[in-house]
């Protein structure tokens, strides 16, 4: 049995950063673009002082509604604090009112913002101490295989103690738990069950020695959160999905079978040497009978297109910097 979660009447989702800014093409009704969100947050005037930058990136903040009260949880942080201060100004983030944060997974285009979100949280509220969701395996620093054999070094994302100096209490778990009194489900390590998602196979990291690398194409630390929302099921947000989204989602059906999956949302990690896996991905997801997918971050944008063609519009819509998803 997993770990319960308690269903919410309301789940919005804010993308803080993202790869990809567009504001010019159309959306179905749950989705607001960020010119719309940019404008309800004071924007008088469009100019591109005003918009929001996209980034290598993810990181989104869950605003829930439940019993009759409004909770706030950052998942991830993106590559860096300035486009998380900058963005998160523009569209009006209420950073004071966020209680919590989930670190997906050691990787720094979901880490490296961490510091000014976490220390935007506290100038906006010192009396709350945010809980810092992270895998205790994740900080060992990571690295990227070259074809000679050389190392490109991943920049090290920050330490707990760097957080806790922050103001962060750091929640280290590897098993699944809970955020937010029981409206956020927080996964444990995702089991490898298909045979096509082999994870990232140029992925290294730091020996416990600290003097050399080691193979880590599976990326075990990294974990995926999910909501339910009351009267359509679970919606899953995946950060890069190193596990296969097929496996993700697995997970997640294994975890809660009385529920349907109603939405995923985050990076489906289909671009670059994983684009091989595009056909057996959106082959498998047809399985799940998803309401909406939304691609986001490492996704790839052949891999959009073929979920459009798979499963068309508005059943598909991907992310942008500045969108709100509301479910």
């Amino acid at each position: 049995m997993s770990t319960p979660i308690m269903a919410v009447d309301r789940l919005e989702l804010r993308v803080l950063v993202d790869n990809v800014t567009d504001s010019l093409s159309s959306n179905p009704p749950f989705v607001q673009p960020e010119w719309a969100g940019i404008r309800a947050a004071g924007m008088a005037e469009i100019s591109g002082e005003c918009l929001c930058c996209a980034n290598h990136g993810l990181a989104i903040v869950a605003m829930i509604e439940a019993a009759g009260a409004r909770r706030s949880l950052l998942f991830d942080g993106g590559p860096e604090g300035y486009a998380v201060q900058r963005n998160g100004f523009r569209l009006g983030i209420d950073f004071g009112a966020i209680e919590a944060a989930v670190l997906s997974h050691g990787h720094w285009d979901h880490a490296g913002g961490l510091p000014m979100a976490l220390s935007l949280m506290r100038q906006a509220n010192s009396a709350r101490t945010p809980a810092m969701h992270v895998h205790p395996d994740m900080f060992r620093q990571r690295g990227s295989l070259g074809p000679d054999g050389s190392v490109l070094p991943h920049k090290p994302i920050p330490t707990a103690a760097e957080m806790e100096s922050i103001g962060a209490r750091v929640v280290a778990n590897a098993t699944p738990t809970t955020a937010l009194d029981g409206t956020v489900w927080l996964s444990g390590e995702v089991p490898r069950v298909t045979p096509y998602e082999t994870g990232v196979l140029n992925h290294v990291r730091r020996a416990l020695d600290g003097k050399g690398w080691e193979p880590d194409p599976l990326i075990t630390d990294e974990r995926y959160i999910a909501v339910h929302v009351r009267g359509k099921g679970l919606v899953v947000l995946t950060a890069c999905s190193h596990a296969g989204v097929v496996n993700v989602l697995t997970d997640a059906q294994r975890n809660f079978p009385d529920l349907p999956l109603h939405a995923v949302i985050g990076g489906l990690h289909l671009s670059g040497a994983t684009e091989t896996r595009i056909p057996e991905t959106v082959r498998d997801l047809a399985q799940f009978g998803l309401t909406h997918i939304v691609p986001a971050h490492c996704t790839g944008w052949r891999a959009v297109v073929a979920l459009v063609g798979a499963f068309g519009e508005p059943a598909v819509a991907p992310a942008a910097v500045g969108k709100r998803f509301v479910f």
